[in-house]
C-alpha cells in the first residue's frame, strides 16, 4: 500500500461512512471520486438526521410547546456552529438558504433591488470570471439583463489560472460587485484573493467569494478574506442535501432588501405595508430548512473532530500524487494546474479522443465514480477547446488506492477503445 507523508487514518474514518463498503456491478467496490459534486456523509450525521426527526421535530420560532422550542435551539445552534466554523464576527451574519447556488442568488437580487450606494443600474458594472460555476454567472447575467448593467470578467492563462493582468481595467470605478470562486470545481485553481479584494476596496466595489469547493477542504475564515459576501454549501462538506450558507458583512444585511417575501422575515404586517426582521430573518422567508441545518451542524462538528488543516494536508499529498501518477497515463491531459501547489483536489482531463461520458461509463463499470461533461462550467470547456472533461475528486476518506485504482481504470478505457 502506498504510504504517503500528511495522510489521514483514513482507514479508521472510512468506518463512518456507510456507504464506502458498497459492492456495484456483482463485485466491484466502489471508488468514490465524485467528492467535488457531492461528498458522502459520515453514520455521525446520520445519526443527529435520524434523532431529529425522531424526537424533536417541529417548526421553529413560532411555537412554545416543546418540540417547537428543542427544534429551534438546534437550528439556531447550527447557525452558531457555521460562525465559529468561519469565523464570522456575528451569528447574524449567516443566512441558511438551500445551496449555494440559492446564495448568491440572493446577493444578486439583492443589489438589484437595493438602494444607493449599493444598486446596480444601467450605469454599473458587475465583474466575475471566466472559470466560474453557472451558479456564479447566470444570476449576474440575469442581474445585467434586468438593469441594463455591464457584465465583465477575467480571462483565463493558459495553465489554468486567472489572468489579472489587466485588472486595472476590469475592476473600476464603475465596478458595484466582484463575484468570483475561490477554488475552482473544474479547474481545481486557487485564485489570488488577496489582489481581487484588494482593487475592489480601491475603487469601493463589494466582493462576493463561491466557497463551495473551499469550505470543505481548508479553513474558511471570512474575515481573513475581506469579503463582504461568502457563499457555500452543506452536501459537499459531509452533510445532507437542501441546505447551504450566505455569510455577509452585518451593515450590509442591516441596509440591502430582502429577496423572498412571507412568514418569519417581518416584522409587523398590515394590508398596506410590511417592517422586516434584522437579519439573519430577514432573508430566511417560511419555513426554513431545519433538520437541514441541524445535519450542517452535525457535520460541522464531524469536519472539526478531525481537523481542517489535516483536511487540508491530507488531500495536498493525495493531489501531489494523482498528478504524478495521471501524468503517467499516456494521452492524458490535465485541464488546469498541473501540479499539486495552489490548486485542490479535483482534476480535470482529457484522454486523448475519446469522449469524456464514455470514460466515465467504462470506469463505472469498474466501480470507479468519477464526474463527466463540463461541470456546470461550460466556458472553461470553450476555453480550452474541449467538448468536455472527465473529473476525478478527493475528500478526508480519499486513499492512494482510489488513485491507483483510478489510473488503472484509465487503462483499461484505453485498452477498450483500442
Amino acid at each position: 500500500m502506498t504510504q504517503l507523508p500528511g495522510l489521514l487514518d483514513t482507514e479508521a474514518i472510512r468506518k463512518d461512512f456507510p456507504i464506502l463498503d458498497r459492492v456495484l456491478h456483482g463485485d466491484k467496490k466502489l471508488v468514490y471520486l465524485d467528492n467535488a459534486a457531492t461528498s458522502q456523509t459520515p453514520r455521525q450525521v446520520l445519526d443527529v438526521l435520524g434523532e431529529y426527526y425522531e424526537q424533536h421535530n417541529a417548526n421553529v420560532h413560532r411555537g412554545v410547546h416543546v418540540l417547537a422550542e428543542e427544534a429551534t435551539a438546534l437550528y439556531e445552534g447550527a447557525r452558531d456552529k457555521v460562525a465559529e466554523f468561519i469565523n464570522a464576527p456575528s451569528r447574524d451574519e449567516v443566512i441558511f438558504t438551500k445551496n449555494a447556488s440559492e446564495s448568491l442568488n440572493l446577493v444578486a437580487n439583492m443589489l438589484g433591488w437595493a438602494d444607493e450606494p449599493y444598486r446596480v443600474d444601467a450605469d454599473t458594472e458587475i465583474v466575475i470570471t471566466e472559470m466560474e460555476h453557472h451558479s456564479n454567472i447566470v444570476p449576474w447575467q440575469l442581474l445585467a439583463q434586468r438593469t441594463g448593467a455591464k457584465l465583465k470578467w477575467f480571462g483565463l492563462t493558459d495553465d489554468g489560472r486567472l489572468d489579472l493582468s489587466n485588472i486595472d481595467e476590469v475592476i473600476t470605478e464603475k465596478t458595484k460587485i466582484v463575484s468570483f470562486v475561490l477554488v475552482s470545481n473544474i479547474l481545481g485553481t486557487f485564485n489570488p484573493v488577496e489582489a481581487i479584494v484588494r482593487r475592489a476596496q480601491e475603487v469601493g466595489a463589494l466582493v462576493c467569494v463561491d466557497a463551495s469547493q473551499a469550505a470543505p477542504h481548508m479553513p474558511l475564515d471570512v474575515q481573513a478574506l475581506q469579503a463582504d459576501f461568502v457563499a457555500f454549501t452543506g452536501h459537499k462538506m459531509c452533510g445532507p442535501t437542501g441546505i447551504g450558507v450566505l455569510w455577509g458583512r452585518q451593515e450590509l444585511l442591516e441596509d440591502l432588501p430582502p429577496f423572498l417575501g412571507g412568514g418569519e422575515m417581518i416584522e409587523t404586517v398590515s394590508m398596506h405595508s410590511s417592517t422586516y426582521a434584522p437579519a439573519p430573518h430577514k432573508f430566511e422567508a417560511g419555513t426554513p430548512p431545519i433538520a437541514q441545518a441541524v445535519g450542517l451542524g452535525a457535520a460541522i462538528d464531524y469536519l472539526n473532530s478531525i481537523g481542517m488543516d489535516k483536511i487540508l494536508a491530507h488531500e495536498h499529498a493525495l493531489t501531489e500524487y494523482a498528478v504524478k501518477r495521471l501524468g503517467e497515463v499516456p494521452d492524458l491531459r490535465i485541464i488546469g494546474p498541473t501540479t499539486a501547489e495552489d490548486r485542490g483536489a479535483a482534476i480535470s482531463f482529457t484522454l486523448g479522443d475519446i469522449h469524456p461520458h464514455d470514460v466515465g461509463q467504462v470506469l463505472d463499470e469498474l466501480g470507479i465514480a468519477v464526474r463527466v461533461g463540463h461541470h456546470c462550467a461550460r466556458p472553461v470547456c470553450l476555453r480550452y477547446g474541449i467538448p468536455a472533461t472527465t473529473r476525478a475528486s478527493f475528500y478526508l476518506y480519499s486513499t492512494p488506492a482510489e488513485i491507483d485504482a483510478l489510473v488503472d481504470g484509465l487503462e483499461h478505457v484505453r485498452n477498450f477503445f483500442g
